[in-house]
């Protein structure tokens, strides 16, 4: 048991060895020797000198001689049990012995360093100097753990308000939080947000590139078409309507792409959505409050998805509805290129006539691609990235508002085994940033 104690670095020994015994058989010595063998921290204390038989005396021990400590023997002498039998005072014991060490012959050049109030003096002197070369490392050692106290206490997030207005506050301050990391996901800060610029670059121009026009503008569809667009009047110079059927019939398979880009936004949004509630520590600690936050973004983009294919249909269905018209002023006709108009319609409806309908309105609709390339792009940003940059969490904010403390409280479902952890690091925080500020004060009047 003493060994337990006595091996700690900090630990002051005290090897009290009795006077009329031999200290080689000591096993105050002989421990303390296995546990400080450089007798940095052992002071040897030695009792019962006045008991020492006529004749013999403990001088070689105190002056060191015979056995030899880093700091010098004390000697002392205290009550018998006669003296304590008596109710002798401790301030009478320590009278006797001053005057023992003064008045003995053997003891007097010694006397000035023995004594049991000696004893306490050295002790006291030793202590503190222990203490003022301890404290660096004690200042290293709270300065570290009262960094790790704070970086649990700020992994496990504040406490939790009591009131609505502070419940409201912090959940607002999460979504916050949330929204930010959203909006570093989109604007490079954090990855993720190059995707949506992929959309528009690469899976955007392929489809558009894969839409087979020339199927649409064969030679037969073309006749087919112009000749359904005539009906019972056969056109007269150009077939204005067989050009718009054609034309029309072209554009609109452009839908396709156009709506495949919507969702391939959508789709690396709710992605970034994703990735931001697992980014947003805070939300870590509060289960019901991601799983509502994560609804109510998601359900967001699933507004603004429908908005942008709206607005983006509605740019092909432009691109169908108004054609134009210098384009078609260009257009050659039959009787300036020297066409006979007295000929049969099934004349006109050679494969030289319908090839050039077809390779001019391959060549309209590619201006239209081509301006669409442009404009689908824009409008889906508009519609779904700006939107969500805007107004991701606007909804479920209106609806925090309307809620009472009871459902506030309920989005802050924290586990009581955390809640106790918090309160237990921040009473530990407390303690040590204390014992910092008393230390410190110590050093400094060092």
């Amino acid at each position: 048991m003493v060994r337990s104690f006595i091996e700690k670095p900090n630990c002051i020994i005290l090897a009290i060895s009795p006077a009329n015994q031999d200290l080689a058989t000591s096993d105050a010595i002989k421990i303390s020797r296995e546990v400080d063998p450089r007798g940095e921290r052992t002071f040897g204390v030695l009792t019962k000198i006045d008991l020492m038989d006529k004749g013999t005396d403990a001088v070689d021990i105190l002056e060191g001689k015979s056995y030899k400590l880093q700091f010098p023997w004390i000697g002392v002498v205290n009550r018998s049990q006669a003296d304590i039998n008596k109710s002798v005072d401790m301030i009478a014991a320590r009278r006797r012995e001053r005057e023992y060490f003064s008045n003995s012959p053997e003891y007097k050049h010694l006397a000035h360093r023995m004594g049991s109030e000696h004893l306490g003096k050295m002790l006291s002197k030793h202590l503190e100097t222990v203490i003022k070369s301890r404290i660096p490392g004690l200042q290293s050692l709270i300065s570290k753990t009262i960094a790790e106290l704070e970086s649990e206490l700020s992994r496990l997030g504040k406490p939790i308000a009591s009131d609505a207005g502070g419940k409201l506050y912090m959940i607002m301050e999460i979504c916050r939080c949330f929204d930010q990391i959203f909006k570093e996901h989109l604007d490079g800060i954090r990855p993720g947000g190059d995707k949506v610029y992929n959309v528009f670059d690469s899976q955007l121009p392929a489809a558009l590139k894969r839409l087979q026009f020339d199927k649409q503008l064969s030679m037969e569809n073309v006749k087919k078409l112009i000749t359904e667009a005539d009906g019972y009047q056969p056109h007269l110079i150009a077939p204005e309507q067989g050009y718009r059927r054609l034309i029309e019939s072209s554009i609109v398979t452009i839908r396709g792409p156009a709506e495949a880009a919507v969702d391939a936004v959508h789709a690396i949004l709710k992605d970034l959505v994703h990735k931001s509630i697992s980014e947003t520590l805070e939300l870590k600690q509060y289960p019901s409050l991601r799983v509502e936050v994560t609804n109510a973004a998601c359900e967001a983009l699933d507004r603004m998805k429908e908005e942008s294919r709206r607005a983006t249909v509605q740019l092909v269905d432009m691109e169908t509805s108004y054609l134009t018209v210098e384009f078609f002023r260009k257009l050659p006709q039959d009787i300036e290129k020297g066409g006979n108009p007295t000929h049969s319609i099934f004349d006109r409806y050679n494969d030289s006539y319908l090839r050039r309908i077809g390779t001019t309105v391959l060549s309209y609709v590619t201006m239209v691609v081509a301006s669409l390339r442009n404009s689908i792009p824009k409008s889906v940003v508009y519609c779904q990235v700006r939107a969500a940059k805007r107004s991701l969490l606007d909804h479920f904010f209106a609806d925090l508002g309307k809620k009472e403390t009871k459902q506030l409280g309920s989005l802050l479902d924290e586990d009581p085994a955390v809640m106790q952890r918090r309160t237990n690091l921040a009473k530990r925080l407390e303690l040590y940033r204390s014992a910092q500020a008393e230390i410190d004060a110590v050093a400094w009047s060092k």
